[in-house]
């Protein structure tokens, strides 16, 4: 292997472990790296062309549209209104209060666009009403952990634009429909482990709203629901751009919050433009970091080399493909999202184009393997949100997230086996040929 990886590899990883932040170590490793090869001067302004360069898209202008709306959203008493609506419809199931917050958490999810958000949104409200109904805390935090990543697959999704990015152009509008399928999926598996709790612990259905009710509910939740259908029906009928979208979204929300809930204040928006100003910062920034570290990569071939490796050892696209998965676990258990599909497309995309698989498939399949390392320690983000809202400790929350990692274990190999779950909605709305 050369130098230059051996030395970018070994800083990241030093960094890493001294708890400098990712987007930094990302950033300190690439220039490290690069100046094995170049001079001090032309390595610098190489680092920074390319993390301006990685940046400079107009895909990419709709992330902090979306991350506004999901903070308008997140105060809106959207979250609230979803979370009443669940209750109505799937309440006096079997484990009725935990399938209520796994819907919720899609819901919303799928509303805002962010995990975390969904995590704080919904684990606000359910894990305190799951504790007074006799569910366990730690059981309440790790079904709400888990089921907060469906907003990732299920759109509109930042991710998912980020992935469009990286991979070099797929098409957003059919990212975003062919999340829906792996992401209901992941929500039903962990639906099914919820009720298997529910029966052992004797907590077996909860309250059936009366019918009237039940339609108060549903109406009070339909402004909030129908967000998903102006986002998505606008993309696919071609009345706006994805980056259009986000800005509909903001507009959508604010109105929603502001006049029609009126739970959020006009004075409350400078704290939360502040806030999603905060959070785009972080994001363009590990973006550009990633993008000038794919760039160090390709100029010193090792997706090449990783390329030749894997094809090396197999030419079956089965045993290719559950590699990449096993590689991805473990890359998603230290690492973030936006900078794992960053990095790691330009590396892995090829591969699986050369095997035969599409890249929309390949796209859904790395997103919802990373969505397991976002529950999984040490470096979890939404596992960290959900515990501080739990009030336990990490190591209390792992055992009841075994088996609901095996259910995300069992969508993912689902997606993977068949492209169908991911291409099949796409292709029926004529979004890919």
């Amino acid at each position: 292997m050369d130098i230059a990886i051996i030395i970018l590899l070994v800083t990241f990883i030093v960094f890493m472990a001294i708890d400098v932040p990712i987007a930094i170590s990302i950033g300190m490793a690439t220039l490290l790296a690069l100046l094995v090869s170049v001079d001090t001067a032309p390595a610098l302004t190489t680092v920074a062309q390319r993390m301006a360069g990685g940046i400079n898209s107009f895909a990419l202008l709709a992330i902090p549209f979306f991350i506004l709306s999901g903070q308008i959203m997140g105060q809106g008493g959207i979250a609230r209104r979803l979370i009443e609506f669940a209750k109505a419809l799937i309440g006096s199931f079997p484990g009725g209060l935990a399938l209520v917050n796994v819907a919720s958490s899609m819901l919303f999810g799928s509303i805002s666009g962010s995990a975390v958000a969904a995590t704080s949104a919904i684990g606000g409200f359910m894990i305190p009403a799951m504790k007074k109904e006799g569910y366990d805390d730690n059981f309440s935090t790790a079904i709400t952990v888990t089921s907060a990543t469906t907003g990732l697959l299920i759109p509109p999704s930042n991710i998912l634009i980020v992935y469009s990015l990286a991979s070099g152009g797929v098409s957003i509008a059919a990212l975003f429909v062919a999340g829906y399928i792996p992401g209901i999926l992941v929500g039903l598996g962990l639906m099914m482990v919820s009720a298997i709790y529910a029966k052992r612990k004797g907590l077996i259905s909860g309250q059936r709203v009366p019918l009237p009710q039940a339609l108060a509910k549903t109406l009070d939740a339909l402004p909030s629901l129908f967000l998903i259908f102006l986002i998505i029906g606008g993309i696919i009928g071609g009345m706006f751009t994805p980056t259009e979208a986000g800005a509909v979204a903001v507009l959508y929300s604010l109105a929603l919050s502001v006049v029609v809930y009126k739970e959020v204040k006009v004075r409350d928006l400078p704290d939360i433009l502040l806030k999603s100003v905060e959070i785009t910062a972080i994001v363009m920034l590990l973006i550009g970091a990633s993008a000038a570290m794919s760039w160090v990569m390709s100029f010193e071939n090792l997706p090449q080399q990783i390329s030749a490796g894997l094809l090396g050892l197999s030419d079956n696209p089965i045993i290719i493909l559950l590699m990449i998965n096993l590689i991805l676990l473990v890359v998603g258990t230290f690492m973030d999202m936006t900078p794992a599909v960053l990095i790691f497309t330009p590396i892995f995309l090829p591969i699986a184009v050369l095997m035969g698989i599409s890249p929309l498939h390949f796209g859904i399949m790395m997103i919802l393997n990373l969505c397991v390392g976002l529950c999984t320690p040490p470096v979890g983000s939404v596992l960290f949100v959900g515990c501080s809202i739990g009030k336990i400790s990490i190591a209390d929350i792992i055992r009841p997230l075994i088996p609901m990692y095996f259910a995300m274990f069992a969508v993912l190999g689902l997606v993977t086996a068949f492209p169908i779950l991911s291409e099949g909605l796409p292709r029926l709305l004529g979004l890919i040929d």
